[in-house]
């Protein structure tokens, strides 16, 4: 008696369907067959062949789904890390230099490193950059473009950062960085440079009158440092001239 051959690449089972039954396996032609003891040939998936012992087919989509959830997972972590400790580089970039691979510099009379930022994010070239203040390279503001990443250096004349960055003012409590409290003096007086604007506050909380203060980078009101005392807090407007603060 002749039986129909099995369907190319399709799985078939050889015999009555008798559990009670042991099941073979072979290969041919690349077909998988599982030989029951029938005389019919009954087309089933190729999972279905499993011998006793081995995973069903649910079983396996089940441990190739955890897997891809701990793959998805470990790049999660991968990728957050990475942020975390980007972020953290680009952190306090007020108050550093990153000297070299200069191939480009020019004045910035708007005095905003943020704007020398900008122009490093639209020149393909650049990949770092730096702000000097006014009054320490120049009379202006200067923006230094880079071709290359160098390590930064803590300098307070300047401001830089990478590529992708912008600016990054540090939060350091009380001491606003980058922000002016327009209005509300009562008193304004010259004093020694400082970038951390710490002898303006000290003025002010040595006079009961004032609440808050402003201190103002020499270049931007003149060729001196300038600190004003405020008898009201006003609201702060980011000005990169600026460190402010209130004590009252």
């Amino acid at each position: 008696m002749s039986f129909p051959g099995p369907a190319e690449g399709r799985t078939h089972w050889l015999g009555p369907r008798n559990d009670g039954m042991e099941r073979q396996s072979h290969n041919t032609s690349g077909t998988r067959l599982c030989a029951l003891g029938s005389l019919t040939w009954i087309g089933v998936p190729a999972c279905r062949c499993a011998g006793a012992g081995q995973p069903s087919s649910t079983d396996a989509a089940a441990g190739v789904s955890e897997r891809s959830r701990m793959r998805r997972w470990w790049l999660y972590f991968g990728l957050l890390t990475a942020l975390v400790v980007l972020g953290a580089a680009a952190q306090g970039q007020v108050g550093f230099d990153r000297p070299g691979g200069d191939y480009a510099s020019f004045p910035m009379r708007s005095g905003d490193p943020a704007q020398c930022a900008a122009r490093c994010e639209r020149d393909a070239r650049c990949r770092a950059w730096a702000f000097a203040y006014p009054v320490t390279e120049g009379p202006n503001a200067i923006c230094w473009l880079k071709s290359r990443v160098t390590p930064r250096v803590a300098s307070s004349c300047c401001v830089s950062g990478v590529r992708g960055t912008g600016v990054i003012e540090p939060r350091t409590g009380a001491f606003e960085f980058g922000f002016d409290r327009y209005g509300g003096d009562y008193r304004q007086f010259e004093t020694p440079m400082d970038p951390t604007g710490k002898s303006c506050q000290a003025a002010c909380e040595g006079d009961g009158r004032c609440r808050a203060w402003t201190y103002v980078r020499p270049g931007y009101v003149g060729s001196s440092a300038v600190c004003y005392l405020k008898s009201r807090i006003t609201r702060p407007i980011r000005k990169p001239c600026c460190i402010s603060g209130v004590v009252r």
